[in-house]
């Protein structure tokens, strides 16, 4: 079978076939590279997928913006109130200094929410409202692409959450590494379903792979797509979710957009019987409401420190 990629690099797949019609062996062949690099990876890098040139541009343009204001300016956008355990903020948060992470954020919720803190900039909010909906697109297209990939019937993974109201977009700028101390954020993996990840030129992404962290490096246009803990529940550790983390450059800050493709709060998840009693195979992990492991990871970030940090091996059996 043909490499994925050379030197052990995450995969880069070209998605153009899946925006022109006919060409189905073509897209046969996609998806199969897509499937094998989310076995094997958890992650691609994808290119010609959808979200064009210029908007990218001018969302990281106007990102560079805000966070270049002073301060004073960029808290006018803090959070609004407190939210229930499992809601994370929308609005901006700077990590305080003791913090291992070095960064600082603005988060938006889906357009229609109606919970949004953003600066007051008609063109801001047009481009970031835009991706949001080009993001979401996104999800839809690698939860079909997915489906086929694993046999499930047709439509399967988009009946099984069609809830979009916990999609959450994260807009964020990572300070520059101070000796001794680099990490721009520490090593984790996604609690959600899949997460995509457009970056600026400066690099720091990495990913943990077979025991030694690889760069993810920029290229233009490109988008980093990443399978979170829920597809590694559903398929039973089929697909894992891979570690990850960013280490912060020296002399320049690192500007980054990263949006995640949820499940809906009240979704029940756990290793599908197509990866269990259909083939006769225990379940890895017992059952769980999606809200009730964000509450748990919303509680790592909120209240350090709390014990050991809950990931999904919480729920492993």
């Amino acid at each position: 079978m043909e490499r994925l990629s050379k030197n052990n690099n995450v995969p880069t797949i070209d998605l153009s076939v899946f925006f022109r019609d006919g060409d189905e062996d073509a897209k046969k062949a996609a998806k199969e590279k897509v499937g094998r690099a989310c076995t094997e990876y958890g992650c691609f890098m994808a290119k010609n997928h959808g979200i064009s040139a210029e908007l990218m541009s001018r969302a990281m343009q106007l990102c560079r913006e805000f966070f270049d204001l002073e301060d004073e300016e960029k808290l006018k956008c803090s959070p609004i109130a407190a939210g229930p355990a499992w809601r994370i903020p929308a609005g901006y948060t700077k990590h305080p200094a003791h913090s291992p992470d070095k960064n600082e954020h603005l988060l938006m919720l889906a357009p229609h929410s109606g919970l949004n803190v953003l600066p007051n900039s008609p063109e801001f909010k047009d481009a970031v409202e835009e991706l949001f909906e080009n993001f979401t697109k996104m999800g839809e297209l690698i939860l079909s692409i997915l489906t086929d990939y694993m046999d499930f019937p047709p439509n399967f993974l988009k009946e099984f959450n069609q809830d979009r109201s916990w999609d959450w977009m994260n807009i964020k700028r990572y300070f520059p590494a101070t000796e001794p101390d680099s990490v721009g954020i520490s090593s984790h993996k996604d609690g959600n379903a899949v997460t995509f990840v457009f970056q600026d030129d400066v690099g720091g992404l990495e990913l943990l792979k077979d025991g030694r962290y690889i760069p993810i490096p920029p290229s233009p246009g490109t988008l980093v797509c990443n399978l979170g803990d829920i597809f590694q529940v559903l398929t039973n550790e089929k697909i894992t979710s891979p570690l990850h983390r960013v280490v912060s450059p020296k002399g320049s800050s690192r500007y980054s957009f990263s949006f995640f493709y949820n499940m809906g709060g009240d979704k029940w998840i756990e290793p599908l019987p197509q990866f269990t009693t259909e083939i006769g195979e225990p379940p890895k992990y017992k059952g769980f409401m999606f809200k009730e492991y964000q509450a748990l990871r919303m509680r790592n970030k909120t209240h350090p420190p709390y014990g050991e940090s809950v990931d999904i091996t919480h729920y492993a059996i």
